[in-house]
């Protein structure tokens, strides 16, 4: 079996296992030998897109991996400087009236954006749907075609 790099770093076939035998001279087979050629060749075709497919989602589900992983670093940094531009604001406003009380204010004010999110947040969870509606509608009308196929 010859082989081609393939972009993603995998190896593709480029050709069929000898299952099929591609090519052979079919004269004088019989109709049964003809079908068991055919399907040991859809068997092999098949074989192989399924080992492409998931050669191919591997090398994906790496891609994305390594992006949700930056993505997590980047939500963790946007995080401290949240923290750390809190403190400032509190020695900031603390040098003005005391750091217990700019402490205070910046924790009403963070209790203040974390309601906010929360009520929209659950605002938009309620206008989900779950049902997938097109796939049910055309499962339905699947359904009643195979019941009545000539309507």
């Amino acid at each position: 079996m010859t082989t081609e790099a393939y972009p993603t770093d995998t190896v593709r076939p480029t050709t069929t296992p000898a299952a099929g035998k591609l090519g052979t001279n079919t004269e004088g087979a019989s109709l049964g030998e003809l079908m068991g050629e055919i399907a040991a060749d859809l068997s092999a075709l098949m074989r192989k897109e399924l080992e492409l497919a998931k050669a191919e989602i591997k090398v994906e589900a790496t891609k994305a991996g390594k992006a949700a992983g930056m993505l997590g670093g980047a939500a963790y940094a946007g995080h401290m400087v949240v923290l750390f531009g809190t403190l400032a604001i509190v020695f900031g406003i603390g040098s003005q009236i005391g750091l217990g009380w700019a402490a205070l204010i910046m924790t009403a004010v963070w209790g203040v954006v974390a309601a906010v999110l929360a009520v929209r947040g659950r605002d938009q969870l309620r206008r989900v749907n779950p049902t997938p509606e097109r796939t049910v509608q055309t499962l339905k009308e699947d359904a009643q075609w195979a019941r009545h196929p000539t309507s």
